[in-house]
């Protein structure tokens, strides 16, 4: 849905359930035919219950989500403005007022809410209201302030652990206009209790909009972002395995119409894909090269976090690393290899130099693959025969800027196809060696958003941007600002040195 008919087509919906309101615009002094006016009818409306002079009403009203809220409590307070206080007349109000409104008409008389004095709540009653305010602040304060997420990953190790849940401040960087507003309260893109059902109607759909933040993003931020390749899923896998790299192995066919071993095939937008959180490595504009295992950032050393990870060859001499030096230095990613005395364990450097000087350990050297070496099509591009990257030897890679134009040609194209059809929206088509844009051809390329380049700190053991590229702009949700609380699911208990702590 445009803009514009963002504009025509939402005013026209509250208009529906307002006129159905015609006789009570009447009975309060005002014409009938004022409840068909779009944004009109909203502020005859408010005078009628008596909050047109309050700011807070509008301001509310002006926001999607919030508004569907707004409308409803506009409706419960014209019912007791004729008399309904009983909980089942402010539900019938709220949630059938095309029937409520007209079979009430007949029998009520206004009571101005500003010199009638309203009956006394019953204790039940004051709770139940409490329960419901505190029911919508709620949701109101998880899309569009703060909202609580989980690590369930290895990807940030020990920058962010699994077991760590996480306050992720969505007003940092600015708040989304969600796209699905109508959806099902406090969950993601899936029912309770089910992996399967959607947990949202694409009824209505709204187009991108970020309202202003406190903050703008900084490179080597952690950043909470909607997973990009999580459009389109297979629905007992959602997000945890990546449907293109299903398609790459499987075949179309096969993922499509194999429900048994893929179930269905669904999309999401935006603000329904799954949440990630990983470190901003790369700015829009920016130039990325990864070359044995180091990140350079136009041509500079990027920044390497403190407990960043990678994986180690580790040779001892007894055959074993025994569970209390595991324990002492919190090592819980690794294996033996075929070798009985060698281990390949994801630890960081700190970690290494202190391994080596163990009696029973012999070497301890960093896993870097050389370039050619375990390629694949699930790095990005997704073409190795034209990118031979690996995890550790990669790029370089331009980061799109919006408004920055680029060659497009079938070596480029790669690169950018997704941004072109999946991101902005366009019609791709390549007919031999011409490339096809909205149906004419193109042999360039402006970009309409800014997007960014995100890793994990766990580098040889996280699914970033190297496997499915770039994260445009309308996919960041918000700043990490607190870890409340940390659970060691693999030991047990809780990791209090974790509590309350400020994710960098």
């Amino acid at each position: 849905m445009s803009l514009i008919l963002f504009i025509l087509i939402v005013p026209a919906l509250f208009t529906i359930p307002i006129a159905f309101c015609w006789k009570q615009f009447e009975a309060a002094g005002q014409k009938g035919w004022y409840s068909l006016i779009p944004y009109y009818n909203i502020y005859v409306l408010l005078k009628i219950i008596g909050k047109h002079k309050k700011f807070w009403w509008w301001f509310f009203i002006v926001f999607p989500y919030i508004n569907i809220f707004m409308l409803l409590l506009m409706l419960v307070e014209l019912g007791k403005c004729f008399g309904r206080f009983k909980i089942w007349e402010e539900g019938m109000a709220a949630i059938l007022p095309c029937i409520f409104f007209p079979i009430i008409a007949k029998d009520d008389k206004y009571q101005d809410p500003l010199t009638t004095q309203r009956p006394k709540k019953s204790t039940a009653r004051e709770w139940f209201d409490a329960i419901i305010f505190a029911v919508v602040a709620a949701l109101i304060i998880r899309t569009y302030v703060f909202e609580a997420f989980t690590i369930p990953t290895s990807s940030m190790e020990k920058s962010l652990c699994v077991g760590d849940y996480l306050i992720v401040s969505k007003i940092h960087y600015g708040p989304k206009r969600p796209n699905t507003p109508l959806s099902f309260p406090f969950v993601h893109n899936t029912l309770p209790g089910s992996k399967t059902k959607k947990s949202y109607l694409e009824w209505i759909k709204l187009p991108y909009h970020r309202y202003p933040g406190v903050s703008t993003m900084k490179r080597y931020d952690p950043i909470v972002f909607n997973y990009p390749a999580g459009d389109t899923v297979c629905d007992i896998f959602q997000s945890s395995i990546n449907y293109y790299d299903l398609v790459r192995e499987y075949g179309r066919n096969r993922v499509w119409n194999d429900h048994q071993n893929f179930g269905k095939v669904i999309a999401h937008p935006v603000d329904k894909r799954e949440n990630y959180v990983k470190r901003l490595i790369g700015m829009p504009g920016d130039t990325l090269k990864i070359v044995d295992g180091v990140v350079y950032i136009n041509g500079e050393k990027a920044f390497e976090p403190e407990n960043m990870q990678h994986n180690y060859t580790v040779v001892t001499t007894n055959g074993g690393i025994n569970k209390q030096t595991l324990d002492k230095y919190h090592i819980s990613e690794g294996y033996r290899t075929d070798d009985p005395n060698t281990f390949v364990l994801n630890i960081s450097a700190k970690v290494a130099d202190e391994l080596i000087k163990l009696p029973y350990i012999t070497s301890v050297m960093r896993v870097v693959r050389a370039p050619g070496q375990e390629i694949s099509t699930s790095l990005f591009p997704n073409r190795p025969d034209l990118y031979p990257w690996n995890v550790d030897n990669f790029g370089p890679l331009y980061i799109p800027k919006k408004g920055v134009t680029v060659p497009l040609n079938i070596y480029t194209l790669p690169l950018y196809e997704r941004i072109i059809h999946a991101y902005e929206l366009h019609d791709l088509k390549v007919q031999g060696n011409q490339i096809l844009i909205d149906g004419k051809p193109a042999d360039s390329y402006t970009f309409e958003m800014d997007y960014y380049w995100m890793m994990g700190d766990n580098r040889h053991n996280s699914a970033d941007s190297r496997y499915w590229g770039f994260v445009p702009e309308n996919h960041i949700v918000g700043k990490p600002v607190l870890v409340w609380l940390s659970l060691d699911k693999e030991n047990g208990g809780i990791r209090w040195n974790r509590m309350f702590r400020i994710p960098k």
